[in-house]
């Protein structure tokens, strides 16, 4: 079977280190930027950066039309931090102009865990994740504060002040995590979500 073919959304943040993680666990991975470029893939990612300026971003490039099709036909899509948040039907301390995918039945708080200087790192447990808890970097990181039925709950936070605090989810064929994977070398998140993207080809 050929390698999935999964797109980066490379309007800001971490593309390289996407595309380099997704190459890794088998994809064949792209910058996407364009309509047409979104039409050649099998699956998405949404990378960190700044929330408002994707979601600025997204119209100016003329992208949201053609991913929130693409999404209500079954699209697997992972967001990690800011692609988070582009992922949420509600984002609380967002900006009044914020539009985001509403992919996700989810209610997620921006910057929740703090500003630049509050950055941290964690293990954290991740259902489906075979191998031990994840290293997980947190930048300026959402977290999700309530989720519908449909959600499945994938990992918390198991210490600290933020103990309890939900920072992965899955519904359906959407995927997203507060932290960023693609900083740690540690392929296991981007391989979990080759797998869904080949699945659902």
């Amino acid at each position: 079977m050929t390698a999935p073919v999964i797109g980066v959304l490379a309007l800001q943040g971490d593309v390289r280190e996407h595309v380099a993680a997704l190459t890794a666990a088998g994809a064949q991975a792209r910058p996407v930027r364009r309509p047409a470029e979104l039409d050649a893939v099998d699956g998405l990612v949404i990378p960190g950066g700044e929330s408002t300026t994707i979601s600025k971003l997204v119209d100016i490039f003329e992208l949201r039309g053609p991913i929130d099709k693409r999404i209500a036909d079954g699209m697997p899509v992972y967001g990690s931090c800011a692609g988070m948040i582009m992922l949420a039907a509600e984002v609380l301390d967002g900006r009044p102009d914020q539009r985001g995918f509403d992919g996700i039945a989810m209610t997620v708080r921006r910057n929740a865990f703090g500003r630049q200087v509050d950055s941290f790192e964690a293990p954290v447990e991740i259902t489906g994740i075979p191998g031990g808890p994840l290293h997980t970097v947190f930048i300026r990181a959402p977290w999700v504060e309530r989720v519908g039925e449909d959600v499945q709950v994938l990992g918390t936070v198991s210490d600290g002040p933020a103990s309890g605090r939900i920072v992965a989810v899955r519904q359906h064929n959407l995927l997203a995590t507060s932290f960023h994977p693609e900083l740690t070398g540690d392929p296991r998140l981007h391989a979990y979500f080759v797998d869904l993207v080949r699945a659902a080809r």
